[in-house]
């Protein structure tokens, strides 16, 4: 699966997982959404969620940008827009907080539900706290990768969102 970022800069760029991805060649960063590949976004504020049925897509695209800047209007991308689930980040900056995942989080979560859990192991690899992302999201991860659909997806998420 090819890892596309529209990568917007406002973060702290020491930081910024997308940026590390782009220099190890896991992921081509583009700098304008005419340049951003046609693929399966992963938007926050989609109305389907990313499931195994969208495997078959070839290519992900994630937006990297500041979470206070994370409006609807920046995700104006071509493709079909898919919402991950409810999964916990790892990452320092956000370490257990729900929904709040780093790009590289993002993109290991949806190889994941599109069962290619081995690519998503080897982009969190360079990342100490990688890992970490995927032993907190073990059991919600596996559940929304033997999931059907998108329908299948939200009613897994809706079993944890209870507990909450």
């Amino acid at each position: 699966m090819d890892l596309h970022v529209l990568y917007e800069g406002d973060d702290d760029p020491d930081k910024c997982t997308a940026r590390k991805l782009a220099r190890f060649d896991l992921a081509d960063l583009h700098r304008s959404t005419g340049a951003t590949p046609y693929g399966v976004v992963l938007n926050p504020h989609a109305e389907r969620a990313l499931s195994p049925a969208d495997a078959d897509a070839g290519r992900l695209v994630a937006l990297d940008c500041s979470w206070e800047t994370a409006g609807e209007a920046r995700f104006d991308l071509p493709g079909e827009h898919r919402a991950l689930p409810f999964l916990v980040a790892a990452n320092p900056v956000n370490y257990g907080k729900p929904f709040r995942l780093t790009t590289v989080e993002a993109l290991a979560a949806a190889l994941s539900i599109l069962g290619e859990r081995d690519h998503a192991e080897r982009i969190l690899a360079k990342f100490t706290w990688g890992e970490t992302f995927l032993e907190l999201n073990a059991e919600p991860l596996a559940r929304y990768a033997d999931c059907e659909d998108s329908a299948d997806v939200v009613a897994v998420q809706d079993e944890y969102l209870a507990d909450e």
